[in-house]
């Protein structure tokens, strides 16, 4: 048969055509063939929080490059047509099958308008304010208050919060001002999607704010910048302030209008809880209140019997350590006795879990440091400091009229710094002399003199601390406390204050010091009451805070004085000055809002 070579060349051109067509529909990884699998990963993108930055075409694939610097890419052949909506934070794209989908995009618009922003939302917190903001995507948001005294004085905040509806709680606002505010609307790994800038005005502070000088502020040597003051002065309500390493006042709580809190009076003072919040004990109606950084009352507890003095604090496992006294608490002659009893309460239900009566463990009929057995109410203790030390489930004390003790979870004392003079026994009939600690001079020898041991005079290497406060665990075995001085060494000559650390051995009852300051700047740090210290271990430094009565220089308040632990070089010192009166400050401690 004869071959048509004509018909032939025909197949072989139409089989050829075939297989270049289906080599052109041969799928390419990452590509999206079908608006079905386009529009899902669409809704997948809005549920991240993922957005489109970026399109480009090519003749076979549509490119929707992603914040995260993904590449979305779809079948060029799928796609009618596209049309970015900026204003909608989002692109619509039309398949050719008829289906719309709609990709969540890099937007244009972030109004913020006068009925979303709130300044005093709570009534209590001048100086904060809170944004309600809704996004058409999700995202997080980053705001930067503008400090008056260039970068250094800004304050910069990140919630974590990643949604498309916020709630913004700003703090850090300066009185009396228009506080510029950035807002930072940001994706999920923190890139920058688009900013904004508010003018947030604030009223003059109150007049009974102290005046605030800073003399010195090494800001790369501080740790952290901000310092939350539990303010004293000028009486009741008292007013707690934060104030930066400026000097400014950023933040304070007036609750003169408050329906409960109108006379607040908190003893030590008011400190961070680990969620977040703050805290502190009322004097006047004897309950511990949890309040956020707006002012409002977030818990309170009370226990029926008792009365709150001075300190609270909250242990590892959230519930809480109170110096209370008891209303049917009875010395042995027969009086009232105040400020010697601790209660643990159950966060979460307020049931007092266990109670701590100091007389049952202490000598209550020693009067070294003080007699006032004679009184209507006898208050032969005034134990005025707190620290949980979760090494052994013990409290450290400090008691002003008797020294500074290690109680144990089932109330027997572990160990007793104080001077050696004038102990006797417990109600238990323990001889608390064999309670107390032997001191090692640097060459970790025993202290035999007589007038040291007994606090009649001082070593070269060893002092007692004398009427002290604010007890601290640095480490196992390593105490601090702020060592007032008050009539040291039973006389009135030589007055300082100090910031103090023993290194206890609880086995053989020993106790060495190991680092001091203030000893060298005498008066001008001597607060012979209250005050506070705390050690803190970013930069290994310690806060040391005379708080009461301190010479700041023709005006009379406390300091607030961060020292570099290894060089004792201040990092950080302020003087607070009432306009008028002695009283500063309990406590201070370094903080944030977030």
């Amino acid at each position: 048969m004869k071959l048509n070579y004509s018909y032939l060349l025909i197949l072989l051109l139409i089989f050829s055509l075939g297989c270049e067509e289906e080599e052109d529909f041969i799928p390419t990884p990452g590509v999206l063939y079908t608006s079905s699998d386009a529009i899902n990963r669409f809704t997948e993108m809005e549920e991240a929080g993922l957005l489109v930055v970026n399109t480009n075409f090519s003749e076979e694939v549509f490119h929707l490059v992603l914040e995260n610097r993904d590449t979305l890419k779809l079948d060029a052949r799928i796609v009618d047509e596209y049309l970015s909506k900026p204003t909608e934070w989002s692109t619509q794209i039309k398949f050719k099958d008829g289906k719309i989908g709609n990709v969540p995009s890099l937007g244009s618009n972030m109004n913020i308008l006068p009925e979303q922003i709130q300044i005093n939302p709570s009534g209590y917190g001048p100086l904060s304010a809170k944004i309600t903001v809704s996004m058409p995507v999700k995202g997080k948001f980053r705001f930067r208050i503008l400090g008056k005294n260039g970068p250094k004085s800004d304050l910069t905040f990140s919630p974590a919060t990643f949604s498309k509806d916020h709630q913004l709680d700003v703090f850090g606002l300066y009185g009396n001002h228009e506080n510029t505010v950035e807002i930072t609307f940001l994706g999920n790994s923190g890139n920058e999607r688009i900013k904004n800038s508010l003018t947030l005005t604030t009223l003059p502070l109150p007049e009974k704010l102290p005046l605030i000088e800073v003399d010195v502020a090494n800001r790369e040597a501080m740790e952290g910048d901000l310092t939350l003051v539990s303010y004293r002065g000028l009486g009741i309500p008292f007013m707690p302030f934060i104030m930066d390493s400026f000097g400014d006042i950023r933040w304070y709580l007036n609750y003169s209008e408050h329906p409960v809190l109108n006379r607040l009076s908190y003893g030590c003072g008011i400190e961070p809880l680990l969620n977040g919040n703050l805290y502190f004990g009322e004097d006047t109606l004897h309950e511990v209140f949890e309040i956020d950084f707006h002012g409002n009352v977030v818990n309170s507890w009370k226990f029926e019997g008792y009365t709150f003095h001075h300190n609270v604090i909250e242990k590892s496992n959230g519930n809480l350590l109170v110096a209370a006294s008891k209303n049917t608490s009875q010395h042995l002659n027969g009086k009232t006795t105040i400020n010697d009893i601790i209660l643990e309460l159950d966060r979460a239900s307020g049931q007092i879990l266990k109670e701590w009566d100091l007389k049952q463990c202490l000598d209550e009929n020693r009067t070294v440091w003080m007699n006032n057995l004679g009184n209507a109410v006898v208050n032969w203790l005034h134990n005025n400091g707190l620290y949980y030390d979760p090494n052994d489930d013990s409290i450290i004390i400090t008691a002003r009229f008797q020294g500074a003790m290690k109680i144990t979870s089932d109330n027997r004392v572990k160990w007793i710094l104080a001077p050696h003079l004038g102990w006797g026994t417990d109600r238990n009939g323990v001889d608390l002399n064999t309670k107390l600690l032997q001191p090692l001079d640097q060459n970790n020898q025993p202290i035999s003199d007589l007038d040291v041991l007994e606090g009649r005079t001082n070593h070269p290497d060893f002092e007692w601390a004398w009427y002290p406060h604010a007890p601290l665990v640095k480490s196992k075995g390593v105490f601090m406390f702020f060592d007032n001085g008050d009539t040291r060494n039973y006389s009135t000559s030589e007055l300082y204050s100090r910031a103090v650390e023993y290194r206890i051995d609880e086995e053989k009852m020993t106790v060495k010091q190991v680092w001091q300051y203030g000893k060298e700047r005498g008066i001008e740090t001597y607060s012979r009451i209250q005050s506070d210290v705390d050690y803190l271990p970013n930069k290994n430094n310690v806060l040391f805070i005379p708080g009461w009565n301190v010479n700041n220089g023709g005006k009379f308040g406390g300091k607030v004085v961060e020292v570099d632990y290894s060089t004792r070089e201040v990092v950080f010192e302020a003087r607070i000055s009432p306009s008028s009166g002695q009283q500063a400050l309990h406590r201070a401690e370094k903080i944030s809002f977030y």
